[in-house]
């Protein structure tokens, strides 16, 4: 039985091309590509360029990273170097976790 897999919808802040601001999103991509491929949306928006996106979104600093599907809405501020910190922070790894455990038991 095929399962149906989420989509998960990723906004990255970032402020300009700054070494931190590249590295989120280089290390971002790469956690995407390795444990979601092709089940998420990312957008990246500079906070320079577009400064009232942040203020609607009430970001404060940057990078920042927010998921805002599936429900509920998770923030992660920093780098994101952490991959486990970075799935831990935003309910990946939780779900991934439990997704596993329901597969072992059926």
């Amino acid at each position: 039985m095929n399962k149906i897999k989420k989509t998960y919808v990723l906004k990255l802040y970032v402020a300009g091309n700054t070494a931190n601001s590249v590295m989120a999103l280089r290390t971002l991509k790469n956690i995407l590509e390795q444990e979601f491929k092709g089940v998420y949306t990312l957008k990246v928006i500079d906070v320079l360029k577009n400064p009232q996106l942040a203020e609607e979104d009430k970001i404060l600093a940057t990078p920042t990273l927010s998921k805002i599907l599936p429900p509920p809405v998770r923030k992660i501020i920093g780098d994101l170097s952490d991959r486990e910190r970075v799935l831990i922070g935003l309910d990946l790894l939780y779900e991934e976790l439990t997704e596993d455990e329901q597969f072992q038991t059926e």
